[in-house]
């Protein structure tokens, strides 16, 4: 298998890299795992099933759940989509890799599979590698372009370079940055078939799980978001960021240094080991501008910094900045709305 990897910094040099593996050619043939919650698809998956119209060929979907059929009918109405593969097993419910790797690659093998896809979200990013290394096979992460079967585009260094990577393992293993590819559309035709379930034992219990409730639009997929850092000093004062949010129907996000100071969960955060996001409208507050926060926003249409240091690198990536103290300039937008 062969594999190059082209490093293509902003700059104008450029390194390159070459590996090399055994390979072999065939027809490209996609599997997509499907991502989905309370009985409905993920917006993640819409935005996988449209890379996988990149990779050519025909797309099946793999759906694995304890009650799985609404969604497997849903999955099949997905344009593009010619079949939908079905296991139904109770110890599925969860999504835990250890039970669904090995059928991820027991579908694969059996039917031929070139490509493996999945979301670049906490689920793919959970499950792919495991089936990836049960594959003896190497995946390729967060990627945000395909530009051929076997060549795709990721951002590494925090975005600050952009890899293409051109694989010859005998199956690709994919999760893809789902704020780089458009929903999937309806109006498709596909036929749903049951699949036997795998290896189901697993060293893994789920105990429970505490779930937060929000009213206000998912920070992966909203169109405005609002996030906010280190300079709001404390969790208490995200309430003006809630406020404003709720005046402009946006989600609320955190850096990670609002996150590591306790002011909000984890599941609020934006960066590179956070949430990816594209908003139509991004409004940073507080925040210093950190690479790793930039690698989470920076593909956002129009970003603007409210910040009282003048010189805070936010600023240099934002279409509009406005230096001042958040605590009265956030308060004033809120009541202008």
């Amino acid at each position: 298998m062969f594999s190059r990897t082209l490093l293509a910094a902003r700059s104008t040099n450029v390194s390159k890299v070459y590996l090399r593996r055994a390979t072999t050619s065939r027809n490209a043939s996609t599997l997509v795992l499907v991502e989905h919650k309370n009985n409905a698809i993920t917006s993640t998956t819409l935005s996988a099933m449209t890379a996988a119209t990149k990779v050519g060929g025909d797309i099946t979907a793999l759906v694995a759940g304890d009650a799985p059929d609404d969604v497997a009918k849903a999955v099949a109405g997905i344009k593009g989509v010619s079949k939908v593969l079905v296991a139904k097993h109770a110890a599925y419910a969860k999504s835990l890799p250890e039970t669904l790797a090995p059928l991820i690659v027991a579908t694969t093998k059996a039917g031929g599979f070139s490509h493996v896809l999945a979301a670049h979200s906490a689920f793919g990013k959970n499950v792919l590698p495991r089936a990836a290394a049960l594959m003896d096979v190497n995946q390729i992460s967060d990627v945000t372009a395909i530009e051929s079967e076997d060549t795709f585009v990721r951002p590494i260094y925090a975005g600050n370079a952009v890899a293409t990577v051109k694989s010859k393992d005998v199956v690709k293993f994919v999760t893809i940055r789902t704020s780089a590819f458009e929903h999937a559309e309806t109006g498709g035709s596909g036929t749903t078939e049951a699949v036997p379930t795998a290896e189901t034992a697993s060293p893994t219990e789920w105990i429970k799980e505490d779930i937060v409730k929000n009213d206000r639009p998912e920070l992966g997929s909203a169109s405005i978001v609002i996030g906010g850092g280190r300079g709001m000093k404390s969790g208490d004062n995200f309430q003006l960021l809630y406020a404003l949010g709720d005046k402009m129907g946006a989600a609320v996000g955190a850096s990670r240094a609002a996150v590591d100071a306790g002011f909000v969960s984890n599941d609020l955060q934006i960066g590179q080991t956070g949430k990816i996001i594209a908003p139509d409208l991004y409004i940073a507050v507080g925040i210093s501008g950190a690479i790793q926060h930039l690698a989470g926003m920076k593909d956002s249409k129009c970003i603007v910094a409210i910040n009282k240091d003048a010189e805070a690198p936010i600023f240099q990536v934002s279409d509009y900045g406005l230096v001042a103290d958040l605590f009265k300039a956030v308060p004033e937008m809120t009541e202008k709305l």
